[in-house]
């Protein structure tokens, strides 16, 4: 996997989706700077990560990952980490019971900062600025100090990834992660849900379910796994230089690791095989997601994966299918029978978020949650027609009240989104939204699941 690439061979390929900093000489300071500085995730994590998903590939597991558009430093507060870990555990949880399968739990958290923009200036009025591309590299107000891409920010992005890191830590082994306590939480949403009669039967057959087990003397007190859970973060890699400076090679495997984070993904944007962005990703030995929109054609996509995982190691791609709702059936079909006919080893997840941003009336950007709904449906659809797992879903989300989509229970309309539209990016789903969507994906797992098990049952017969 490592023939021929070092940490910084990517710098010798063409690069898009790059800031250009008037200062190299102080982004080469902070970028040194950053690489004497402790990794920010494991090699061992990483490879548990991997683990974790060879067992989603197999169709054993299912991955929810999700989190923030573009993490902010404004925002960073230990509020906001629990009440987006707190909404994350209530989906896991739902989906866990429907699916009657592990979770793998890998959040947008603690290091998603760069975005990637469809122009590279923006111009209000008569006045043009380089556009925002996430506060790792320069500021959402539109003035030209704030534009100004700022090499310092590099170091606040890695200080507020420590912090974030050092909380989820606390919470995911800490007993905050206890199932019971994250069971209450979901009933409370059931009950002020307008639709929680509609998600009632769930929440009443885990009810009975954490009865009967501590019935029978397991609960929390005695079993670890129901007070602790392992939680892996994810972020786009975008910011090259950062990745570098974080990358490390592990002294008990000989491998290379990015330590930004756990998994980290290439954007649709930034796939091209003979960039810089596959060439990074390809050297370091961390889960690699691999972003697929409606221009993917299915042989560049094996191209894709044979550089990236050349021995085909179960749990290394994941493959992050984002086309919008009137486009699932055009187009990912043909992708994963190319998978398949080739043999190649996969995590199927479904971004059902980035193909679905429209313009409201109102002038904002939204996601109507009936068209991220259909998507999800459409790929489980696709799935079940090929004969295989529908292995997870990637989501943009918030564990605050925001009214950034509309749509869901609360029936969010166009003339809500001003009321509390706060994203420093793209529309993200409200707690509630969140969660109600993790009862929609339980109904169509578990019915897939009976499927399964009715097949299973008369091949048996």
């Amino acid at each position: 996997m490592t023939a021929n690439w070092s940490p910084d061979s990517w710098r010798a390929k063409p690069i898009v989706q790059v800031p250009e900093y008037r200062d190299q000489a102080s982004l080469g300071a902070m970028e040194d700077r950053i690489s004497t500085y402790p990794p920010l995730v494991f090699a061992g994590e990483a490879r548990r990560l991997r683990e974790q998903l060879a067992d989603v590939a197999a169709g054993r597991s299912f991955l929810l990952q999700g989190g923030d558009c573009a993490e902010s430093f404004a925002e960073h507060s230990a509020d906001n980490i629990r009440d987006f870990f707190r909404v994350f555990l209530q989906m896991a949880v739902v989906m866990t019971y429907a699916g009657a399968m592990p979770v793998v739990k890998v959040g947008r958290i603690a290091g998603q900062f760069a975005k990637p923009r469809s122009a590279p200036t923006e111009k209000q009025a008569d006045r043009e600025l380089p556009s925002y591309r996430g506060d790792i590299i320069n500021g959402i107000d539109f003035d030209e100090k704030a534009r100004n891409p700022d090499p310092e920010r590099i170091v606040m992005a890695y200080r507020q990834s420590a912090a974030t890191l050092n909380l989820l830590r606390a919470f995911a082994q800490g007993g905050f992660a206890n199932l019971e306590h994250v069971h209450e939480w979901m009933l409370g949403f059931v009950t002020d849900s307008p639709q929680g009669h509609h998600y009632q039967e769930i929440a009443d057959r885990i009810s009975e379910s954490i009865a009967f087990m501590r019935s029978c003397g397991i609960d929390a007190d005695r079993v670890a796994q129901l007070r602790s859970t392992d939680f892996f973060t994810s972020h786009e890699a975008l910011l090259l230089g950062y990745e570098q400076a974080l990358t490390r090679l592990d002294s008990t495997s000989g491998d290379w690791y990015a330590t930004s984070g756990h998994m980290i993904w290439i954007g649709d944007r930034t796939r091209q095989a003979d960039h810089a962005h596959v060439e990074f990703c390809r050297g370091v030995n961390n889960p690699i997601g691999l972003k697929c929109g409606p221009s993917l054609e299915p042989d560049d996509l094996i191209r894709l994966i044979d550089i990236l995982n050349p021995a085909n190691e179960p749990g290394r791609m994941t493959l992050i299918c984002r086309f919008g709702s009137k486009k699932v059936f055009d187009n990912l079909p043909a992708l994963v029978r190319a998978v398949e006919r080739e043999g190649r080893s996969v995590v199927w997840s479904c971004d059902p978020m980035h193909g679905n941003t429209i313009k409201a009336a109102t002038g904002y950007k939204t996601r109507p949650f009936d068209l991220i709904l259909s998507e999800v449906e459409d790929f489980f659809a696709v799935h079940r027609t090929e004969g295989t797992h529908p292995g997870g879903v990637h989501i943009e989300m918030t564990g605050k009240d925001v009214t950034e989509c509309t749509g869901g229970a609360h029936a969010i309309t166009e003339e809500n989104l001003r009321d509390r539209y706060h994203t420093h990016c793209d529309p993200r789903l409200n707690a509630d939204q969140a969660l109600e969507l993790a009862f929609l994906i339980a109904e169509l797992l578990k019915r897939d699941r009976l499927a399964q098990n009715g097949r299973t049952a008369a091949i048996a017969s």
